[in-house]
């Protein structure tokens, strides 16, 4: 029993010392791996500013989306009606703000705030369902999917609504200009600095195992360069006929926010660690105290907002709203947060894995795009992709608790 408790406290050494997720490593490594690949398959113009440029703003309706289906998930739920939520916010948001006849002609402001609004209560009605009558999220889901999905038709008589108003769409089109981004950028790399010291300070305080100096340095350090590398390349993009850089788009600072808010909230306060609890137990959650059926509900309305905004953003984006738009959205959230590392039986799973998942299927698509890869190869191998990553986390997760 000594030399059990003597190994555990024993410092990890090599790699383990920089005290990794490996599945997100690993993840890193395939991003890479299938990047270069598609620089070399497309002659140059994968890793292009542009084509980057465009990669991001493809991958930031998935990306505010996942975090929240990875809450969903990790509470041993589903979610199928993303897509059909989705556009049918987008086009009551497009009718509140575009000019009469058509529609109300009211303020982008009062626009987004009600769709917003509006999100919330269909995730509250979903979470209702599942958390106080039992009914499986599988079915409740379905239902909404079906629902919203011929409602979008309905309200709108199956019409194309547009235009926005102007500065709306700059949430889907717009971009923050070259110095903004530099901001934004060294605010980045502060932060990172700050969260390294924060969290390596509590942990001594606590008298919990931290990384070597020189680790810390490695992992920070490479944070750092991401950082400025994505700086560089979204400045590198400018305006046609002109020197002036477009900076980061709006829609991804949008992403990145949304993202950056749940990781901190999955890790840092009491809704975030019930969630795992709730995923990881229910029942030992339940007999703990939680709340389980109110944290239930919270979820789904969490899932509703997020929703909507990415539908005010895919609008923006547009410039319109169309009766079929979202359509099959779910399956690439739901891909992204499985690819991910999120465990499809709950309790397990990061937002950070989750956005290298929506990049990750975003890459793909994009890539396949280039090469003119006709749509039904490329969900064949989108197919192909999250069954490898299902087989993967099963097989590392049996292992785990081996």
């Amino acid at each position: 029993m000594q030399n059990t408790v003597q190994d555990t406290q024993k410092p990890r050494q090599g790699f383990a010392s920089l005290g990794l997720d490996i599945r997100q490593v690993l993840m890193l490594g395939v991003l890479v791996v299938v990047w270069i690949a598609f620089e070399i398959l497309t002659g140059g113009l994968f890793l292009s500013p542009v084509n980057l440029w465009n990669l991001s703003v493809q991958t930031a309706v998935v990306g505010i989306t996942v975090g929240g289906m990875v809450l969903v998930i990790v509470a041993r739920q589903i979610d199928l009606s993303v897509g059909s939520v989705l556009g049918f916010c987008a086009m009551i948001m497009a009718l509140l703000q575009v000019s009469p006849p058509l529609g109300l002609g009211l303020s982008w402001v009062v626009a987004l705030i009600l769709g917003l609004a509006l999100g919330v209560l269909i995730g509250a009605f979903n979470g209702y369902w599942v958390a106080y009558w039992g009914v499986p999220a599988f079915v409740v889901t379905l239902a909404g999917l079906l629902i919203f999905r011929n409602a979008t038709f309905v309200v709108a008589s199956g019409r194309t609504v547009a235009p926005m108003k102007q500065t709306f769409s700059l949430l889907g089109a717009g971009s923050i200009g070259a110095e903004a981004t530099w901001i934004v950028g060294l605010l980045g790399m502060a932060f990172i600095i700050y969260q390294a010291l924060g969290n390596r300070r509590s942990r001594l305080k606590h008298r919990l195992p931290v990384r070597p100096l020189w680790a810390e340095w490695v992992v920070n350090g490479v944070l750092i360069l991401f950082t400025l590398a994505f700086v560089l390349v979204m400045n590198a993009y400018t305006y046609p006929g002109t020197n002036i850089p477009r900076g980061i788009p709006i829609p991804v600072v949008i992403t990145l926010v949304v993202l950056i808010f749940l990781a901190w909230m999955t890790r840092s306060t009491r809704f975030g660690r019930y969630v795992f609890a709730m995923g990881g137990n229910p029942e030992a959650a339940r007999l703990a105290g939680i709340n389980v059926r109110r944290i239930m509900v919270q979820v789904f309305m969490l899932m509703g907002f997020l929703t909507a905004l990415a539908a005010a953003v895919q609008a923006a984006r547009l410039n319109a709203a169309t009766a079929g738009l979202g359509t099959n959205l779910e399956l690439s959230v739901i891909a992204a947060a499985v690819i991910g590392g999120t465990a499809l039986a709950g309790g397990s799973g990061t937002i950070v894995g989750a956005a290298l998942g929506a990049l990750l299927t975003s890459s793909l698509q994009n890539g396949m795009v280039l090469m003119g890869i006709p749509t039904e190869w490329q969900n064949i191998v989108l197919g192909i992709v999250l069954l490898a990553a299902v087989f993967y986390n099963t097989v590392f997760l049996r292992n785990r608790r081996a």
